[in-house]
């Protein structure tokens, strides 16, 4: 069995009642739960959130939810592997099983499709790793971006010898953007680590759909890119 988990805490500071909070017409949660609802792999969804209304959406939309997630573990430091763990505790519990692949979809990466879903669970099941993690290209290239030091300063990764063009610098540089986490439940709940160094796979998405929403400025970026139909 694979288990989307979504996690939904009610607080947020940069974007007050974010799970909630409209995009194309939409809750923010809402494009989770349909991209979970629309993949061919996931067998259930666990919604872990300590928000009667999003509850409520997700009944609505077809997601039944009988958990809520405790006041201790919906606080700001909570960490998200102790938010995990409870959830899967609570779900062996009441369904007498534990699944055998979980994939956290986090709310705040709207634009993650159920193609982009799909097509991290085969790429996980191929490479035999025990976790996942999805990523995109970065922006800004480390061989253009300094690090400032006392005296001075250094590139964040030196450009290549006679390297004159950005074309002429590597381009194997991604960054983790939080839209999928994959792993295997059994490990996950072992080594309590989402991104395992140098040994999760990567499934690499393109930038636009791996957008996080923090902020207003990443809701409005959000906005134009679903507009424009860069999904």
């Amino acid at each position: 069995m694979l288990l989307a988990f979504i996690p939904a805490r009610k607080g947020s500071k940069g974007i007050p009642g974010k799970n909630l909070v409209m995009l194309n017409g939409k809750p923010l949660i809402q494009h989770t739960i349909e991209a979970a609802l629309a993949s061919k792999y996931v067998d259930e969804i666990f919604l872990s959130t300590d928000d009667p209304e999003v509850i409520d959406l997700a009944r609505k939309l077809g997601v039944e939810s009988n958990y809520l997630r405790p006041e201790i573990l919906a606080a700001d430091d909570t960490s998200m592997i102790d938010t995990v763990e409870h959830g899967l505790l609570w779900f062996e519990k009441a369904k007498a099983e534990m699944p055998d692949e979980f994939i956290l979809l986090q709310p705040t990466s709207p634009l993650r499709s159920s193609c982009d879903i799909d097509a991290a669970v085969e790429s996980f099941r191929h490479s035999g790793a025990d976790t996942l993690v999805s990523v995109h290209p970065m922006a800004e290239h480390p061989s253009e971006c300094v690090v400032s030091e006392s005296g001075g300063w250094r590139y964040l990764s030196s450009p290549p010898d006679g390297a004159v063009r950005r074309q002429d610098l590597d381009d194997n540089f991604y960054f983790i953007n939080g839209a999928i986490y994959l792993a295997k439940t059994e490990a996950l709940l072992r080594g309590r680590e989402f991104v395992c160094r140098g040994e999760s796979a990567l499934y690499i998405m393109p930038v636009e759909r791996g957008v996080d929403i923090d902020e207003p400025f990443d809701l409005a970026l959000a906005e134009v890119i679903l507009h424009q139909g860069g999904m």
